[in-house]
């Protein structure tokens, strides 16, 4: 659940930055500062400042699924009984601290919620749903999506002038 900071100007130099590094953050500093003109030090400037207004939000390494166990992803649409605040925030707080709920979005239509799981095997989706969603007086009903194959997975977001 994260809550939007403060708005942070970026330039040009950002935007350059933020794009190498969404492709690779093990990029070097250095090797940044040569790609986009300036020196590592202002590199380095940049990132902490960028990682401090909330615009970096982690460094992290994207973990095949399968390769650790994990091979079943599925899409969960939501949908609960009462959509009072206490009980919204309730729901997003459950989900959230659930380790295999590895995307949860609070969404308008049908559904209140769109979770996004990975699983050793369908029994495990299978105790998961019965914890998660049996177990909870305000859920109303569930719809699951397997996914049959990985097309395209990321978080990089678009950005302007790239």
């Amino acid at each position: 659940m994260s809550k939007p900071l403060s708005p942070v100007t970026l330039d040009a130099f950002d935007l350059a930055i933020l794009n190498i590094l969404q492709r690779d953050n093990s990029t070097p500093q250095r090797v940044i500062g040569e790609t986009v003109n300036l020196s590592a030090p202002a590199v380095q400037r940049r990132i902490r400042r960028m990682e401090g207004a909330g615009v970096i939000q982690a460094n992290v390494a994207v973990i095949d699924p399968a390769q650790v166990g994990q091979p079943i992803t599925i899409f969960v649409e939501v949908e609960v009984i009462s959509e009072t605040a206490e009980l919204i925030d309730a729901a997003k707080r459950e989900f959230a601290l659930v380790p295999e709920v590895q995307q949860c979005y609070y969404v308008t239509g049908e559904a209140d919620f769109v979770l996004v799981v990975v699983v050793p095997t369908m029994t495990a989706y299978e105790a998961l749903t019965r914890r998660l969603f049996f177990g909870n007086n305000n859920v109303k009903r569930f719809r699951t999506f397997v996914a049959m194959d990985r097309v395209k997975v990321g978080l990089a977001v678009p950005l302007p002038g790239n």
